[in-house]
């Protein structure tokens, strides 16, 4: 089986994707971030590119199916954060976190369900964050783009199973750390969930046993 991870060079995307081959996946991992692939094992495949891009997130999908097949699983880690009040927030600031937090989630899903077409089931993992979720004072625009991943997660259940793919649309929120610490307050970071016990939660949404969990929101915050 093949399987794509999206933001392989962050913390929580390295540890996903290191967890994944002992579930009999063929892995390739993607990221921006050519010097941060390069800490992922040897046996893993490394495709740099910047998912936020339409183009570049549907060239290295096409590329990557074309040479080690259609991809059955794909977890995308991408995101990125900032500090800001609403009433403060530039144009600039919330276009970053659309754009990275939400765009790129849509542009890989149209890409591997493009080379996978309607015929078979493909899990989907999207990966935001307890702001996403819970509103958080102080994080304005990046609170509005996870909540903005949570819904587009939903309506992708929804418009696929239709066509004929089981409604494997899922994702694991997760406030992860420790190196968001500059951006969450201490409440947050108080419950953030450490990357390798997030890829857990991962590893175990692609499974079949999750199968019934599809479109759901699955929230994960430490104690």
């Amino acid at each position: 089986m093949s399987e794509h991870v999206a933001g392989a060079g962050g913390e929580l995307g390295r540890a996903t994707a290191e967890k994944l081959p002992a579930a009999g996946f063929t892995m390739a991992g993607v990221d921006r971030n050519e010097g941060a692939l390069k800490e992922l094992p040897d046996s893993i495949r490394r495709e740099v590119a910047n998912p936020a891009d339409p183009a570049a997130a549907g060239s290295v999908v096409d590329r990557i199916a074309a040479e080690v097949g259609p991809p059955e699983v794909l977890v995308n880690t991408i995101g990125t954060y900032g500090l800001g009040e609403a009433l403060t927030a530039t144009p600039g600031d919330l276009r970053l976190m659309i754009d990275v937090n939400l765009g790129a989630a849509l542009w890989l899903n149209q890409a591997v369900s493009r080379t996978r077409g309607t015929a078979i089931r493909l899990p989907i993992v999207h990966v935001a964050a307890r702001p996403g979720l819970e509103p958080a004072a102080g994080m304005a625009a990046c609170a509005v783009s996870k909540a903005a991943l949570v819904h587009l997660t939903r309506v992708l259940d929804l418009e696929l199973r239709p066509l004929g793919i089981p409604g494997e649309r899922r994702r694991a929120a997760a406030a992860r750390h420790p190196r968001n610490r500059q951006y969450f307050t201490p409440d947050l970071l108080a419950h953030a969930v450490a990357p390798g016990a997030a890829a857990d939660i991962i590893v175990y949404l692609v499974s079949d046993a999750a199968a019934p969990a599809s479109g759901a929101v699955e929230a994960a915050h430490g104690a």
